[in-house]
């Protein structure tokens, strides 16, 4: 769970692409990609603000309680950054520290969702937004983080109810945003470049997890 430094999530700067480079680029065509990181950035220009409802959520079922703003950026994915991925953390200590460590603007970390052992899901950063969850910037952009209450140490920790209301919600994360079904595209957070982390652990069932992802997405919501 967790990431050390917020700097790697930092607001995105315009970019060298949305500038003519060496006078090769046709001014048209410096106009079309300045225009299109204008469209990247368009919520961050004062009083522009794409209409939300207090506490909504993204995900049937799940109970909203947000996240410290310090711990996540405002975004309008996917349509400024595309969604293609699903991290898997475990949070190594129990639901209610992991809500307060969200909640906690020093913590500098938290993920979209955490899932309770008894199956119970809890929303905490919209999935438009890009969640500081995974270590790694790019992760960050393009992914959505799931929390599941327990020590990657303790087999026990990991039930049933958890892997099955998980595995529902990843399903309908991936039918949303049209990702593939599969290790490429449902990671763990050990497996983020350069991260330090080794959450889900040795006993997270993949096997498991990914069937029950997969008869998720063929039984109606």
């Amino acid at each position: 769970m967790g990431e050390p430094k917020a700097s790697k999530d930092g607001d995105r700067k315009v970019g060298r692409r949305a500038l003519l480079i060496g006078g090769t680029v046709a001014a048209a065509g410096s106009a079309v990609l300045a225009r299109d990181e204008l469209a990247r950035l368009w919520w961050r220009a004062p009083g522009v603000e794409k209409p939300r409802k207090e506490g909504e959520v993204d995900y049937t079922g799940a109970r909203w309680v947000a996240a410290s703003d310090a711990n996540w950026r405002r975004a309008d994915r996917p349509d400024d950054y595309g969604i293609d991925m699903v991290v898997v953390h475990v949070t190594q200590g129990s639901f209610d520290s992991a809500v307060r460590a969200f909640q906690d603007p020093g913590h500098k970390a938290a993920a979209h969702y955490i899932v309770r052992q008894d199956g119970h899901v809890t929303q905490m950063i919209r999935e438009l937004d890009v969640a500081y969850h995974a270590g790694n910037r790019d992760y960050n952009e393009r992914s959505v983080g799931i929390e599941h209450e327990g020590f990657v140490d303790r087999p026990q920790d990991l039930t049933d109810e958890m892997y099955e209301a998980s595995a529902r919600l990843t399903a309908r994360i991936c039918a949303r945003y049209d990702i593939p079904v599969d290790r490429e595209h449902i990671i763990g957070h050990v497996e983020v470049p350069g991260t330090d982390h080794t959450d889900p652990g040795r006993h997270w069932d993949w096997d498991k997890y990914m069937r029950l992802i997969r008869r998720a997405r063929t039984t109606p919501a």
